[in-house]
């Protein structure tokens, strides 16, 4: 049986056809076809355009009998690319192209390693929780989606603030002035949970994130939430202007007063194919430069030396090793 590939690439990079052939070629070496995912845009809707079906979605792709979608890209293109990997189950390689690339395992040196991880099936998975979404008008749902990092609720006009009224699991919590809320997974706690001041999960935290933006009231911090919580979000009736819900930048929907918005963790995560073992605290200094110098280790290992398990082995890093290679990825001795 043929063995197949999904590659999704950002749209507009120049550098992209030359890495696709390269890519493609090296993989067709070994007998694994590419198939390219055509180009997909955000999509924007209201109660009116979805009609009965509810269904804010992308035109889907079928990953169906692809034993990976590879994604050539940021973290928007990654997003793009776990729209197509989700329905299927199929596991999600990020190669990073843009600055962060938080979701990304890799860089674009890479593709050799890459290769080689693809041929031989050298790669792990991590499930990612995600969340599911429905935008409820008059009594009825309008709108079903889903997102890996975040749902959020934002203001639609720049003049006034959107009053927003918050329920946890079905009680109320607070209402809010504000330019709009954020609910994320953590995985989307390093995206724009973390730009409007929330706190980051490690990924294996099962956990929801709220955090308010620019909220006018004293009771405005960032809540960590049990992962079975049921949230919702209210444009109360009075409020002075309709808001927007967005998923992951890419699906959204515009909400008039007396709209709501429930999340709730979804059954369905996403799959990230791993090529390392390395922590996330390591992932964390690497795509934000974090300073470290000065780290000596447990007091009772050697000095300037940290062990970690990768498999069944002891791998042992230099303080130097900790944050190089591409992506972050340690350098073993």
């Amino acid at each position: 049986m043929t063995r197949r590939i999904m590659l999704v690439t950002h749209p507009s990079r120049p550098d992209i056809p030359d890495l696709v052939e390269e890519f493609a070629d090296r993989l067709g070496t070994h007998g694994i076809e590419v198939e390219l995912a055509p180009e997909g845009q955000p999509t924007h809707g209201s109660a009116a355009e979805l009609g009965s079906t509810g269904d804010l979605a992308p035109t889907p792709v079928d990953a169906s009998g692809c034993e990976l979608v590879v994604v050539f890209g940021g973290d928007g293109t990654i997003l793009r690319g776990a729209e197509i990997a989700r329905p299927t189950g199929t596991p999600l390689l990020g190669v990073n192209l843009g600055r962060v690339g938080f979701l990304a395992e890799a860089e674009r040196d890479d593709v050799d390693v890459i290769v080689e991880r693809i041929v031989t099936r050298d790669y792990r998975i991590e499930r990612r929780m995600t969340v599911d979404v429905d935008v409820v008008q008059d009594g009825r749902i309008v709108c079903s989606t889903w997102a890996l990092n975040e749902a959020s609720v934002e203001k639609s006009v720049r003049e006034r603030m959107l009053e927003l009224a918050v329920e946890v699991d079905g009680r109320p919590l607070s209402t809010w002035g504000c330019d709009g809320v954020v609910m994320a997974t953590p995985t989307g706690s390093t995206a724009y949970a973390f730009s409007a001041g929330g706190p980051i999960m490690w990924p294996d935290v099962e956990a929801l994130l709220l955090v308010p933006i620019s909220a006018h009231a004293l009771f405005a911090r960032p809540l960590v939430l049990g992962p079975q919580t049921r949230l919702a979000i209210e444009v109360v009736p009075h409020s002075y202007v309709p808001g927007v819900m967005w998923c992951d930048g890419r699906r959204s929907v515009e909400l008039p007063a007396g709209a709501r918005v429930e999340v709730r963790r979804s059954e369905t995560p996403v799959l990230l194919a791993r090529l390392t073992q390395g922590p996330f605290t390591d992932r964390l200094v690497a795509k934000f430069g974090l300073p470290v110098s000065g780290w000596r280790g447990p007091a009772h290992g050697v000095p300037g030396r940290l062990k970690t398990q990768v498999g069944h082995d002891t791998v042992a890093f230099q303080d130097s090793d900790r944050v190089a290679g591409s992506g972050g990825t340690e350098e073993t001795e």
